[in-house]
């Protein structure tokens, strides 16, 4: 039984009818119930659709890779394409090159350009480890022609194969920063290394540059004139040259991308920079000498 001097909101509600909802107790336990029941709404909903989001950026991811090889058009393909376009392609997983404790490359190192035997490439995630200190190394200002400061040390590239399970082409991840944002991209070569690894396509499926300039990089015209160029030197070094708009002439050259000038810039830069010795460069060399350990 309450005192008669009981003042809570209670004291005066009749049975079954204690909740005040007009009161500053009331409205703090409606609030209170409704954040409960939102919040397991919605962690129910995030564990239920977890599977299917997954599911829709490997599809993604998919998607884009055979965009860049020249094997999926969105004109003619749709995702149902995707399962069988990708049986003939092998995600693989490649050492980069290593650094010192002060940061420099580290000079003889075996194991750069070689396939990775430790992790799995089917739970690796190289966004996630280009963030992680353990399994990123930070790069040196004079090698970071990408503006990205860390990189991951092992990457994931895709092996493009012929039915007699030939490499034709490989597909490499690429990222570094635009105007605002950082551009990651697929970049595809032809496996001839007698031809200097022509480019066979190149795409960037996320970027936040500004729409109608640096957005640009998404166009399939401006991405129409990449295949066929040539963007490494007779000494396996990167010179892609990213001029101003109309003026791409030599067979290393693509036109840069109207009033987007830095954008441009980051394009050619990123490109070079994982291509580079502190990239791609040792697998690509590798690959030219006969010495891939994939096959």
């Amino acid at each position: 039984m309450p005192a008669d001097n009981d003042t809570s909101p209670m004291a005066d509600a009749p049975p079954g009818n204690w909740l005040k909802p007009n009161t500053v107790s009331g409205t703090l336990i409606v609030a209170t119930a409704l954040c409960i029941v939102c919040s397991l709404l919605v962690s129910g909903a995030a564990v239920l659709l977890r599977p299917r989001i997954e599911a829709n950026k490997l599809l993604k991811k998919q998607r884009n890779v055979l965009i860049a090889a020249g094997l999926f058009d969105p004109k003619k393909n749709t995702d149902r394409d995707i399962p069988g376009l990708f049986e003939n392609v092998e995600p693989v997983l490649i050492n980069l090159p290593a650094h010192t404790a002060s940061g420099e490359l580290m000079e003889d190192d075996d194991e750069a350009g070689r396939a990775n035997q430790d992790l799995d490439i089917h739970t690796y995630d190289p966004r996630k480890a280009a963030k992680d200190p353990k399994e990123s190394v930070p790069i040196p200002a004079d090698l970071d022609q990408a503006g990205i400061r860390r990189r991951e040390r092992v990457a994931v590239a895709y092996l493009v194969k012929g039915e007699d399970g030939s490499i034709g082409r490989i597909v490499l991840p690429v990222y570094g920063k635009g105007l605002w944002s950082t551009l990651y991209g697929f970049l595809a070569l032809d496996a001839d290394p007698s031809s200097g690894f022509p480019v066979a396509g190149i795409t960037f499926y996320e970027q936040k540059e500004t729409p109608g300039l640096g957005g640009e990089v998404e166009n399939p015209k401006w991405k129409a004139q990449w295949p066929g160029k040539t963007l490494l030197n007779d000494a396996g070094a990167p010179v892609l040259d990213v001029t101003k708009p109309g003026q791409a002439q030599a067979e290393n050259q693509v036109d840069g991308l109207s009033g987007a000038t830095i954008t441009s810039n980051g394009v050619e830069n990123l490109v070079n920079y994982w291509l580079g010795k502190d990239g791609f460069g040792p697998f690509l060399t590798l690959l030219k000498n006969g010495k891939l350990d994939f096959q």
